[in-house]
């Protein structure tokens, strides 16, 4: 985690160090441009309300430069200036922030609940029954210092057990069941932003789940979708529209799930990913309006001040959430 946190405060230097504000780069009458990097197998809020046609008009045009293999590597790139936007679990984006970069949790991207969640898997025959047996087994994750990594280090706390009792290795989601199988790793953990590699998993058989992050954590967003403090402040209109007719998008997907799970083949299938897939997306999972709540940043804020990640006090989640009226007070 130290090193995350350096990597990141380095990369905001060298974006200070350019010399280009980003009030520079405000655009009146033309489109503002939302870079972002993309996850396999799923899509964000934001990917979907352009598939929907919700900034036509509104001055926002996204573009997708890539993928991301995790959210920290989203966070690098939203600190070092090459996105606008990033995504990443709450605890990397808190630490991020702690570390010094000035980002805005905009939106929560996914949230994890009864229906959406990240689910720890292991073989049929597999002698792991619980969370207390993960002592000494290795775990297969997406990256470290995000989501799945602080759900298992607080799995193992709760149980009495050290934070380094499991072993977490870094395996890409399209991957995520052959390494399973292969008996690579002892336990197979698939995000809430997975689902539809993890259905397909469970449809070919022989898992068996041991726990989920709702277990873990309870109901709260997993997850935020991520801006820069001054190109928020730089582009104010064009950063709420963003926000509203993304969660606007998260609200018709779980309206209509049939036509969501439609859209994402299509989207899939445009990046040249397998669009069968999309028949095992479960949702965000977020609340209606894609609502967020201080929980959602105190409970994680609690917990890295707890481990000594980052000073207490230093974070209050009132502070963090993106105010879209407060800012156009401020204006």
């Amino acid at each position: 985690m130290a090193f995350l946190t350096r990597s990141i405060r380095l990369a905001a230097a060298i974006v200070s160090l350019s010399g280009l504000p980003a009030a520079l780069h405000a655009q009146t009458n033309e489109d503002v441009t939302f870079r972002y990097l993309a996850s396999h197998g799923s899509v964000s809020p934001h990917e979907l309300a352009e598939a929907l046609g919700y900034y036509d008009g509104l001055g926002v045009k996204l573009e997708n430069i890539g993928y991301a293999g995790g959210g920290p590597e989203s966070l690098f790139a939203l600190a070092a200036g090459s996105v606008e936007v990033g995504s990443a679990a709450t605890p990397a984006v808190l630490n991020s922030i702690a570390g010094g970069n000035d980002f805005v949790p905009a939106y929560p991207s996914n949230g994890i609940d009864a229906t959406v969640n990240s689910t720890f898997y292991v073989l049929e025959g597999s002698p792991v029954q619980s969370i207390k047996d993960l002592e000494g087994t290795t775990i297969a994750v997406n990256t470290l210092g995000a989501h799945l990594d602080y759900t298992v280090r607080e799995a193992l706390r709760r149980e009495g057990l050290s934070q380094n009792a499991a072993n977490l290795v870094v395996v890409p989601g399209p991957q995520l069941e052959q390494t399973l199988r292969s008996g690579q790793v002892n336990v197979a953990a698939f995000g809430y932003w997975q689902t539809t590699f993890e259905g397909v998993a469970k449809e070919n058989g022989g898992l068996r789940p041991i726990f989920t992050d709702v277990d873990v954590l309870g109901e709260i967003a997993g997850g935020f979708v991520t801006l820069r403090r001054d190109f928020v402040a730089a582009h104010p209109e064009a950063a709420r529209h963003f926000v509203e007719q993304a969660a606007r998008a998260a609200d018709w997907s779980r309206e209509n799930p049939d036509e969501a799970r439609k859209v994402l083949a299509r989207i899939l299938e445009e990046r040249g990913e397998n669009p069968e897939i999309a028949q095992y997306w479960r949702g965000f999972g977020v609340r209606p309006g894609a609502v967020t709540t201080e929980n959602d940043l105190a409970f994680w804020i609690g917990v890295l001040e707890r481990e000594g990640s980052i000073p207490a006090g230093r974070l209050k989640a009132a502070d963090l959430l993106f105010q879209p009226e407060k800012q156009a007070r401020a204006d």
